[in-house]
């Protein structure tokens, strides 16, 4: 019997699990996207509106400065400042009411509200004489911009009386104004330095202050007074036209940024970390719930090459002479300048500039004009002259030539003092003898002095030749110290030969006391021409009292160039330059007569009218191993015999060597106890 093939008309018993189960989960899934769109989708569409891109800030302390021994120059003074937030949905009115609620718990300066400002103030709260400004059928033709301007320009003088006359709604107008002046979510100060019945009023009233805190603030202090005030420089809003710059660094619209000298310089360095609160706002730009706080951070520290006892000493040195020489008939002086720095890194350990101030009749902070006032030096730039002779070959060591009047056609006779006749080149260091400077001039320029003689040709590029010599030391250029400004000088550019001469003695082109500091520096420590500068280190910012350990940043010493001259070039002049100070007849032998460190220098007499001079210095000490080098200008003279500049150099060498071995005080008063008990 054949069997039949039967075929199963029934499912696989597991292939109707794997269905069911497909079944269950695809029910589910309804069932839960049902809840989603039916329970809960008005949740989910809120949740769509919100956004979470609007962070509000707050402002951070600035690092602080520190001089090279650890003592604070420019801290931070606690204090409190209340601020104002507002959101993108926040109108005029709503902030009209706010500013008069605080007008009732602060007082405020009104010296800033504009015409403009009580025009607009005037506008908002006089709606009906504001709408009367203007005409029916001018209401309905102009765009609202235009009215509300012409609506600006028909406000009379009287209109704003109605405010002005008033000191409350000037208190208004005046917090208004500063609530308007941020942007959405901006964090603006209204009032800084709160008083403490301040803090307690408004903190009692916060419930009714929508957007407004108050918050921990700082303020520059200057605890050794107005020393080196300029220097360390000032804070300000972010200029027009730099916004733009600034924002794309991080910064906000109103933040105080520094705006000049080392403030500015190393604002990178002493801005602090912002506090931040992120705020969930929904679609309109209410803020919805608590905001999320980052806290904020104070910015750097800066340890300062200056040593801030040196700095006074020099400050106390520099209006006391220029005191005596205008009480000795030097009514033009009315300014002195002096640097001290180290020879062997750069540090500038002293800066300083008086200035007399003849409304006030008194001394006051000039220490600026260092870097930015140029001045023709005088005989204080011949080691320059004589190791540019030896680098052009024209002259080597002890070359004699011949100091008596040079006499060129259509000039002035040009001499020394006085007639030295024949004298070599330590020699004329020594003495300071202009003719011998002429004379390598005329030699540089290929010019065959004879007495009297027209017509002998001179190759003009000795200026260019003398010019690039003298720049090497610095003299001409600038110096690249860490400041945002300075100037290089002033180059007298090409004139007749008698010019060239005068610029071999410093009397042609103009030279800053800074550019002078760095000159005798690079003679100083053999030929290397250093980046003077203020910053020493950087460390992280302290939670007590004095500098952390942590170190961020330390400045390397920077070698701009280094002379073409040979080591025996240099220490010739060197040796020169120690004669000035040391030798029988040398220009300042006499006021550094007792001192007991070993030194040298040089005088400068430069004559820039009939009866008026420049009188300066430069040297450094010790002499074997240089730790401070010095320049000394005091302008506008009548008496080139004065000798102020000897003075001041002598005096500020002094103070150093007085105070390098005496224990640091650590505070501005421990420094005036000390300076009374001397």
């Amino acid at each position: 019997m054949i069997k039949k093939n039967i075929k199963k008309s029934h499912v696989p018993f597991r292939l109707n699990i794997l269905f069911l189960c497909v079944f269950l989960l695809f029910s589910a899934l309804v069932l839960r996207l049902g809840v989603i769109q039916i329970v809960q989708g008005e949740d989910f569409e809120r949740l769509t509106e919100q956004t979470e891109n609007v962070t509000a800030k707050s402002s951070a302390p600035r690092g602080k400065m520190f001089d090279r021994y650890g003592r604070v120059l420019v801290d931070n003074e606690p204090t409190f400042t209340l601020t104002y937030i507002r959101t993108q949905n926040t109108k005029s009115k709503e902030r009209l009411e706010v500013a008069r609620k605080l007008a009732t718990f602060i007082d405020v300066d009104t010296d800033k509200v504009t015409e403009r400002d009580l025009k607009d103030y005037w506008i908002l709260t006089k709606p009906e004489k504001a709408k009367a400004k203007l005409s029916d059928k001018e209401w309905s033709e102009l765009k609202p911009k235009a009215a509300y301007q012409l609506q600006i320009d028909r406000i009379k003088e009287d209109d704003l009386k109605e405010i002005s006359d008033d000191a409350e709604e000037m208190k208004v107008a005046a917090i208004k104004r500063q609530m308007d002046t941020g942007y959405a979510l901006s964090s603006q100060s209204i009032k800084k330095g709160l008083t403490r019945e301040e803090i307690a009023k408004v903190s009692e009233h916060l419930d009714i202050l929508p957007g407004v805190d108050i918050q921990a603030d700082a303020e520059r202090v200057y605890p050794y007074g107005n020393t080196l005030e300029t220097m360390f420089g000032n804070l300000g809003q972010i200029p027009e036209e730099q916004i733009d710059k600034y924002k794309m660094r991080g910064y906000d619209h109103n933040d105080l940024v520094g705006v000049s000298y080392l403030e500015k310089e190393y604002e990178e360095l002493l801005k602090g970390q912002k506090a931040k609160k992120k705020y969930i706002t929904d679609k309109s730009g209410k803020p919805m719930g608590e905001p999320i706080v980052t806290p904020g951070k104070r910015g750097n520290d800066l340890v300062l090459t200056v040593d801030i006892d040196l700095q006074k000493k020099l400050d106390s040195i520099l209006a006391n002479q220029l005191r005596d020489a205008r009480a000795r008939g030097n009514p033009h002086a009315d300014r002195a300048y002096a640097i001290a720095m180290d020879p062997m890194t750069g540090d500038i350990l002293a800066f300083g500039g008086t200035k007399y101030d003849s409304s006030e009749n008194e001394y006051i902070e000039y220490s600026y004009g260092t870097l930015s006032e140029a001045y023709e030096m005088g005989s204080a730039v011949k080691g320059a002259s004589v190791l540019t002779g030896y680098e052009t070959g024209v002259i080597g060591h002890g070359t004699v030539l011949y100091d008596t009047p040079i006499l060129i056609p259509q000039t002035e006779p040009k001499a020394s003092y006085t007639k030295m006749f024949s004298i070599n080149d330590l020699t004329a260091l020594e003495r300071s003898s202009n003719v011998y400077m002429f004379r390598i001039a005329m030699m540089i320029a290929g010019y065959d002095y004879q007495p009297n003689t027209r017509g002998i040709p001179w190759n003009r590029n000795a200026y260019d030749t003398i010019r690039y010599n003298f720049n090497q030391f610095g003299l001409g250029k600038k110096t690249g110290i860490d400041m945002p400004i300075e100037t290089a000088g002033i180059n007298g550019g090409y004139d007749v030969l008698g010019k060239l001469m005068d610029l071999m003695i410093g009397q042609f082109d103009t030279y800053t006391p800074l550019q002078m500091a760095q000159y005798v520096s690079t003679i100083a420590n053999g030929g290397k021409r250093l980046q003077p500068h203020f910053l020493k280190e950087v460390h992280e910012p302290s939670n007590v009292n004095g500098l952390s350990n942590i170190l961020v940043e330390q400045f390397d010493t920077n070698v701009l160039n280094t002379l073409q001259m040979s080591n025996s070039d240099i220490d010739r002049v060197r040796n020169g330059l120690w004669r000035v100070t040391n030798g029988s007849r040398g220009t300042a032998e006499d006021e550094f007569i007792g001192a007991d460190y070993s030194h040298a220098g040089k005088t400068g007499t430069a004559q820039v009218k009939d009866d008026r001079y420049n009188l300066s210095f430069v040297g450094f000490a010790p002499y074997d191993n240089p730790e401070i080098a010095i320049s000394v200008i005091v302008p506008n003279m009548n008496d080139d015999g004065n000798h102020v500049n000897q003075r001041i150099g002598r005096q500020l060498l002094d103070a150093y060597f007085d105070l390098k071995d005496k224990p640091k005080p650590s505070s501005p008063a421990e420094s005036d106890a000390d300076e009374d008990a001397n």
